[in-house]
């Protein structure tokens, strides 16, 4: 940070302590809804979500074969290949727009291209099975559908016009990975590595598997008993790795992990606070922007409720299905069909907090290019659909 930047964060903070309006309810409830957000993040998402995310990152920067990852992912891989993967990922990790970072930044930081990269990033919250279920059941199959197909859609156009804008400078950070032949030959045979990858990510579901609306089905019995799976494939890893693993290796994963952890951690923390400061936890009106100014100009379907739907939803926090809930009391609000596509077409996906570890791996002028792809897709989607339906 240079020297004039520091002067100006030190007189931004005095100005903000000299100046705030610590006798007005809103401002004080604002400031207590943040932490709150940040308690609630702490004790919903960190242990279950963040932490098997950080292992998993840790994993792949380590243990995934860099050549298999350029093969597959990398700027001269087949696209069709490479988005197929990417662009469905997201019904096999059911994560939220934070939870996805560190594994994102796993791949990024391997050699995978910006395109998959970014496709991946998207669609990883995004396409959510079982957001998707709730929608159709909750919100009505047409929002489901419109939801699944819209996910699938943005994660392959996104990434294809990001690799458009930024492919040739991305092309000059990937020439520092190059594909060893000897790389698959190092390490445990591939049906190990793909148990202990299958176990990280099992861990990771069960153990962020969240309660459903319904007592009863499928997803509630998984509920009942989701702790029982996670400490069976919790004993199954520690059998894996004292079976398949050297010590050297064990250690090696533990600081890949705690480098991930320590970049991205804090960030996560910050935006947690200011966005629960901006608009306060999801089910609560105790944010400095009251919700009932949001709700008041989402309704209809002009151009601009989907453009405010799809910035409101770009920068709240949405934890793991919450975001069905929610649109459901926005609706019977008044809330137009159109904007409320367009919500859950950026909501998920992003989040104030996501932006900033973003902006740490790839930088602010793709970090904006990416979040304005986002919101503009996510705007026009929501208005074609509200004209149609």
């Amino acid at each position: 940070m240079k020297e004039w930047q520091k002067f100006l964060l030190i007189v931004g903070v005095f100005l903000f302590a000299y100046f705030m309006p610590l006798s007005n309810p809103r401002f004080t409830g604002a400031v207590f809804e943040s932490l709150y957000m940040l308690q609630d993040y702490a004790r919903l998402h960190v242990l279950t979500c963040l932490v098997p995310a950080f292992f998993i990152a840790g994993a792949i920067a380590n243990f995934v074969s860099q050549a298999g990852v350029i093969r597959y992912f990398g700027s001269e891989a087949k696209k069709w290949l490479s988005y197929a993967v990417a662009s469905v990922s997201g019904t096999i990790l059911a994560v939220c727009s934070c939870t996805v970072l560190p594994l994102f930044a796993g791949i990024y930081k391997r050699g995978a291209g910006i395109g998959p990269a970014v496709a991946f990033l998207y669609s990883g919250p995004a396409i959510n099975v079982l957001a998707i279920i709730m929608t159709a059941r909750i919100l009505g199959w047409k929002l489901g559908i419109a939801r699944a197909i819209g996910a699938v859609i943005f994660a392959v156009f996104i990434g294809l016009i990001m690799e458009l804008l930024f492919g040739k400078e991305d092309r000059e950070r990937t020439k520092k990975f190059s594909i060893n032949p000897s790389d698959q030959e190092k390490g445990r045979i591939l049906y190990q590595e793909a148990i202990y990858f299958l176990n990280l990510v099992f861990i990771l579901i069960f153990a962020a598997w969240g309660k459903p609306a319904q007592p009863v089905g499928f997803f509630s019995t998984i509920y009942a008993v989701k702790w029982y799976i996670t400490t069976a494939l919790l004993a199954t890893l520690g059998v894996i790795l004292s079976t398949w693993f050297q010590k050297e290796e064990l250690v090696s994963w533990m600081e890949s992990t705690w480098s991930f952890a320590k970049q991205i951690a804090p960030l996560l923390f910050g935006g947690v606070l200011v966005a629960g400061f901006l608009m306060g936890r999801p089910d609560v009106d105790a944010g400095i922007i009251p919700a009932r100014y949001i709700a008041s100009m989402v309704g209809g379907n002009s151009l601009f409720a989907n453009f405010l739907a799809s910035v409101v939803g770009a920068f709240m926090y949405f934890a793991t299905l919450t975001e069905v809930p929610i649109l459901q009391g926005l609706l019977g609000s008044g809330m137009g069909q159109g904007p409320a596509l367009a919500l859950l077409l950026a909501g998920p996906a992003l989040s104030f907090p996501n932006m900033l570890v973003i902006n740490s791996v790839l930088g602010p002028k793709k970090t904006i290019t990416y979040v304005f792809l986002v919101i503009i897709m996510a705007t026009l989607t929501g208005y074609i659909f509200g004209t149609l339906f």
